[in-house]
Formats: C-alpha cells, sequence, structure tokens
C-alpha cells in the first residue's frame, strides 16, 4: 500500500512540475487563473498548493484541463498508471472533519455534504503536517481516489484544529465564499436542488408580492419577508407530508422504519407521488435557510428588492433615488452620482444582474458618469460595460444565491452556532451589569 502510494504523490509531482514548466497557451492559462483567485483568504504556500492542484485538475487550457494535457504528451505511462490518473478528475475540494485515525488510515466527513471517506496516507512522502491530525479536527483538503475503495489527500491540507460550532460556521461560511465553485463537489444532486429551490423562491416571491421588483422601507420589507418566507418553508414541507421539527429518520421511525408508511403518510396529507420520491430518495433533507437582511437594509427609508430565478434576491437601499439622479445628471449631483457608481463597481452585491438594470433603467446617464469615473471618452455602454463589469469580478454567471435551500445538518449548525453566540453575548452583558455600582 506505502509503495502505491508513494508512487501516485511521485506522479502528482511530476504533474505538478510539468505545468510550472510549460510554456505558451498552458503557462498564461496558469498566470490567469492565479490572478482570478489571488483574492481568497490566505496567501501563504498552502493555499498556493491548493491552488495549483486545482487548477492541474479543473483549470482549462482551450478545452482541455492540464491532466489531460499531461497525459497526451507522455506516451510511455503504464495503462495502470493511466488509470490513477483520469480517476482524480473526480478528485475535490472539501472541508473535513477527522472521525477517526488508525496509524495511517483515516476516516473523514466532508462538512459540506456530509458524505464519509476513508483516506489513506503516507508518512513517507505526504504532508508532514497530516501526522499531527486527531479526530474532531478539521481540515481543508483535496483528496482523490487511490482504487474503488480508498482516497488519497492530494497535496497539501489546511489545517482548521479543532472548532466550536460557532467557529466551524464561520469556517464553512468562508469556504462557500472563497471555493463556491467547489460547494457540494461531491454532491451534484444537492447543488441541482439548491438551484431549483432559487427558482422555487422566485415564484412564490411573485404569488406574494405579484411582481418581481417591489420598494418598500426597510421595516415593511423585513416583515414581509419573514412572512413570505415562513409561507414559503411550510408550504413546501407540508406538500412533501414532513413535520419541520424532525428528521427524515426520525418521521420513519415514527412510521415503524417503513419508508411505504412514510409514503403513505404523505399522500394523505394531499403531497404528490413525484413531490413524495423526491424527498424520500434524497439522502439529505434540504432546508431554505433564514437570510437575516442587514442593519443597512432594515433601517433605510426605501429599499427596492428584484427577484430573479437565478440571481436569487437582491436588496437595493434608495435605489428609486438614486435611478431617478442617474437619469439626468447635472453638474451639482455628478460628485454625488460619482460616488455610488463608484459603490457599486466595486462592492460585490451590486452584481451583474444588478448592472443590467442600471443600464436598461438609465443607460445614458450611467454612460456618461462611467465615461468620467473610468477617464475613456469614448466609452460605450452597448459594446464595452461587460468588459468593465469582468475587471470588477462582475460575472455575467450568477453564483449561488444566499436564498438557496442548504442541507438540514448545515442548517441546524448555524441555528446552534447563533444560539451559542446570543447566550454568550447576554451573558456578557449580565457580567457587565454585576460588575457596575459602588466598587
Amino acid at each position: 500500500m506505502n509503495r502505491s502510494l508513494q508512487h501516485a504523490q511521485k506522479l502528482k509531482e511530476e504533474i505538478v512540475d510539468f505545468v510550472y514548466d510549460a510554456e505558451g497557451e498552458l503557462a498564461i492559462a496558469l498566470e490567469t487563473y492565479a490572478a482570478q483567485h489571488s483574492g481568497r483568504e490566505r496567501h501563504d504556500i498552502k493555499a498556493q498548493n491548493l491552488m495549483i492542484d486545482t487548477f492541474v485538475l479543473q483549470g482549462k487550457v482551450g478545452q482541455q484541463t492540464p491532466l489531460e494535457i499531461f497525459l497526451a504528451e507522455h506516451p510511455q505511462l503504464t495503462p495502470e498508471e493511466r488509470v490513477l490518473l483520469s480517476g482524480w478528475s473526480k478528485s475535490f475540494l472539501g472541508l473535513f472533519e477527522v472521525l477517526d485515525c488508525v496509524g495511517e488510515q483515516f476516516k473523514l466527513m466532508n462538512w459540506l455534504t456530509a458524505k464519509c471517506y476513508p483516506v489513506v496516507w503516507d508518512q513517507v512522502s505526504g504532508d508532514p503536517e497530516l501526522s499531527r491530525l486527531k479526530p474532531g479536527e478539521i481540515i481543508l483538503a483535496r483528496i482523490a481516489p487511490l482504487n474503488e475503495n480508498q482516497w488519497i489527500f492530494l497535496g497539501s491540507g489546511i489545517l482548521k484544529g479543532k472548532l466550536g460550532k460557532p467557529k466551524l460556521a464561520v469556517v464553512i461560511g468562508e469556504f462557500k465564499k472563497n471555493y463556491k465553485e467547489f460547494l457540494y463537489s461531491d454532491a451534484p444532486e444537492l447543488l441541482e436542488e439548491s438551484w431549483e429551490s432559487v427558482a422555487e423562491y422566485h415564484h412564490e416571491f411573485i404569488n406574494f408580492f405579484g411582481q418581481d421588483s417591489i420598494s418598500l422601507s426597510g421595516y415593511q420589507l423585513n416583515k414581509k419577508l419573514n412572512e413570505l418566507y415562513e409561507q414559503f418553508n411550510q408550504k413546501r414541507l407540508a406538500a412533501a407530508g414532513i413535520d419541520q421539527s424532525k428528521s427524515l429518520r426520525e418521521l420513519a421511525e415514527e412510521a415503524g422504519n417503513d419508508a411505504e408508511d412514510l409514503k403513505t403518510a404523505a399522500l394523505e396529507s394531499g403531497a404528490t407521488e413525484q413531490e413524495i420520491a423526491k424527498v424520500l430518495e434524497s439522502k439529505t433533507l434540504m432546508v431554505m435557510p433564514k437570510v437575516e437582511l442587514p442593519d443597512e437594509i432594515k433601517k433605510a427609508e426605501e429599499v427596492t428588492v428584484f427577484s430573479h430565478p437565478r440571481w436569487g434576491q437582491l436588496f437595493l437601499p434608495n435605489y428609486t433615488a438614486f435611478i431617478e439622479l442617474l437619469k439626468v445628471p447635472t453638474p451639482e449631483n455628478t460628485p454625488q452620482l460619482e460616488t455610488k457608481v463608484r459603490k457599486y463597481l466595486k462592492e460585490p452585491q451590486f452584481n451583474y444582474y444588478v448592472w443590467q438594470q442600471l443600464k436598461q433603467e438609465a443607460s445614458l446617464g450611467l454612460e456618461q458618469i462611467l465615461k468620467q469615473i473610468l477617464d475613456q471618452p469614448d466609452f460605450s455602454l452597448e459594446q464595452d460595460l461587460d468588459k468593465i463589469l469582468l475587471q470588477y469580478d462582475k460575472r455575467s454567471e450568477p453564483d449561488l444565491p444566499e436564498i438557496a435551500s442548504v442541507p438540514r445538518h448545515l442548517d441546524d449548525l448555524f441555528k446552534e452556532a447563533l444560539t451559542q453566540i446570543q447566550k454568550s453575548k447576554s451573558k456578557s452583558k449580565t457580567a457587565t451589569k454585576k460588575s457596575k455600582g459602588f466598587q
């Protein structure tokens, strides 16, 4: 086994060297990929190694990955080596908890999907830091199949240590932000269901408000969205005959551990065969997270909300007033407009879809202000806007919105983490009150 692991590690090093030594299209693709992913939270050697490993396996040079190019340019590889390396296309980046470790064998659980993996490691050729891993600890790592039954660490991991629920929730949030393209990598069915939930919520938004965009005070909006959330969640779960306070396991146990009994009970509640099958066949129950609006939105005099089946819901404080000014720029309001447009360029919540609304509602004024901000007198909104937006990392394809459904275990974790934080704040306030008075 150790010999197989060492050989796998050697092959991996050869591929990385091949990429680093490359010239032409491959070198340009690596440079471009590195620049696009330079905004992640860490910039040390381990983060760089993770980035390189990801590029090797999932980056694109034309229509091929660097791994595919390596395989094509190394005809001397044995059939066994080709099978091993081809299998690495199934590798993925995850945030793992160590459930057990015996010698050089680990049992890991990917916190994003709750799936478990037997992972083997070689002390001679592997990352020496992995020898420190203990049950209960968290590691950000890429794993790849070694054979049909075992996986290996592919390169360096980043150890996070043992984390309480609030810190674990933060680390998962960081993963979703910095590695969003790898969310649910080992469970594409969960990703598909999450995207479907965004479209479902959009349709419910239209049914509730009567249109796909509204403008309300922050206070009214928060109140209405709470009503919409409760209505949507109850409707979604009731349609499948599910008690929101219980897991599928508990529901099945109450039905005598018989899925048919559960199915019968759900049918009697009015659910369709298709709805029940979808829930029962899902290994992980997905729930809609409750998205808390930031204070800036809650306290705003007016908030405009755009709803979209892919982009989700976009919240823009004082948007109507901004549009009215932008339609007819004047020397007096130009400085204010320039500040606002710069904010829309720099801050990520004002994404590509928001910019399409600006373009649609105030194209002439927007073009005029952008000419001044960018110092480009020949700037054309029609021809140049998308290129400018790309420079500010505003891509035309959406990331999974916050409102998307998440696996039940993640929703439970976030709720428990929030409860612990609130209890901690409450204790802190109590201690402060007790310390006041005569000293």
